[in-house]
């Protein structure tokens, strides 16, 4: 049966988890509201209406929860569709792959409008099969469903399926239903990277050399 590669994005393709730090303060920036705290910590556990809250209170902001809401997520759609960029070397191993008919698909957290303009401004949409969203879906990578939905595009086999991904959590969920996995270093996660080897049948720092990774993969026992 057919190998296929399922892509998680924020931290594996695109060197992107600093935006989810700094949305906030960007946001405010652009309203002129300067600030004396590092947002980006104190929202990064909040949801998006529980960190609407926050700013509306703490900066006294004549703005609705929606307005904030749509505020940082036109910053972020922002940053994605014109400053987000590739991690070195991955664009290689996307083509390598595509070159050896190997079919591919996204699995991510992050809304589908981000990721799309993103991927098409960086010329690599057209590789993919398909992109499913933890919010599409329903269930976050905790859950399985992102996985099999995406297999079940490629038509392959738990065995036959390889996970890439920089956050262990995900990879963990990934290994529990048979999928192989390969973790990615990220600075963001920095501090994981044990659990993520772990978790991780391949583990690489970087994408510099894609034709020995993409070896090792189809060559994998």
């Amino acid at each position: 049966m057919a190998v296929g590669f399922i892509f998680d994005v924020d931290g594996t393709i695109l060197d992107s988890m600093s935006i989810w730090m700094d949305a906030g303060n960007l946001y405010l920036n652009s309203l002129g509201i300067e600030t004396d705290e590092n947002i980006g910590e104190v929202l990064f556990d909040m949801t998006m209406i529980e960190g609407a809250n926050y700013l509306k209170n703490k900066y006294h902001m004549n703005l609705t929860i929606e307005q904030i809401c749509e505020g940082i997520n036109d910053t972020v759609y922002d940053y994605y569709k014109n400053k987000a960029q590739l991690k070195s070397g991955i664009k290689e191993f996307i083509i390598l792959a595509h070159k050896q008919n190997i079919p591919m698909t996204i699995a991510t957290s992050t809304d589908r409008p981000m990721i799309e303009a993103a991927l098409k401004r960086l010329d690599l949409y057209k590789y993919f099969d398909d992109i499913f969203t933890t919010t599409e879906v329903g269930k976050g990578k905790n859950h399985p469903d992102i996985f099999i939905r995406a297999m079940e595009k490629m038509h392959t086999s738990f065995e036959n399926t390889w996970m890439f991904e920089d956050a262990s959590y995900s990879l963990e969920t990934a290994k529990k239903i048979g999928i192989k996995t390969v973790g990615i270093y990220d600075q963001s996660s920095a501090n994981c990277q044990e659990q993520l080897k772990k978790v991780s049948d391949i583990y690489i720092n970087n994408w510099s050399d894609s034709s020995m990774l993409l070896n090792t993969i189809m060559n994998y026992k």
